[in-house]
């Protein structure tokens, strides 16, 4: 089986990496929700080797995500956890911090509530939740291209949308989480993080 590669997460690796290596150069564990190919953890978890590196999707994204790390051969990354957001039970374990990126706009909207209605559970106090891509703010998209993106997403699946900015914050207060910062990205993207 080829390993899976994703162009963007080649694209969009560096940009992140300097918004979160500071944030997260005190925290130990990490879980990242959606890891997808697994690009995204072997490329952080290198250039962070104080952060173990918790993988985690949908049972069918296991093996791609597992040659990554298989081939990295990185002691800090860890085999990925089944995860389904609409689960009701999830892992016991706590983390010092969650990461997802480009997961929120492909979800459903009742994905979306159950991430942020479990992430407390897993989220160790003071510790962070950083989300990765494209929002809207006040109803508006920030880009003509976001808007054409969101006309694409709608395409392939009508219940997955460009989520608003104001509802995502909501749900995080909902859950305890508090905004520390809304960080512009590059192609017209965004790192929003909470802290619980």
């Amino acid at each position: 089986m080829n390993k899976p590669y994703s162009e963007s997460c080649d694209q969009n690796c560096e940009p992140i990496l300097s918004v979160i290596q500071p944030l997260l150069s005190s925290y130990k564990t990490l879980l990242e929700i959606g890891s997808g190919t697994g690009q995204h953890a072997v490329y952080f978890a290198e250039k962070m080797p104080h952060l173990t590196w918790q993988t985690s999707d949908r049972a069918e994204y296991h093996s791609g995500i597992q040659q990554w790390l298989d081939d990295a051969g990185l002691p800090n990354t860890k085999s990925p956890l089944s995860l389904d957001v609409l689960k009701d039970t999830w892992m016991t374990q706590q983390y010092d911090a969650i990461f997802t990126a480009n997961t929120l706009h492909i979800m459903h909207k009742k994905d979306v509530e159950a991430l942020f209605k479990h992430v407390n559970a897993v989220l160790n106090t003071g510790g962070l939740l950083i989300a990765y891509g494209p929002f809207n703010y006040k109803g508006h998209y920030t880009s003509e291209s976001n808007a054409r993106f969101d006309d694409w997403l709608k395409s392939r699946d009508f219940k997955s949308c460009i989520k608003n900015f104001e509802w995502v914050n909501e749900l995080a207060t909902q859950a305890g989480l508090e905004l520390k910062n809304d960080y512009a990205m590059p192609a017209n993207n965004r790192i929003l993080c909470w802290q619980k």
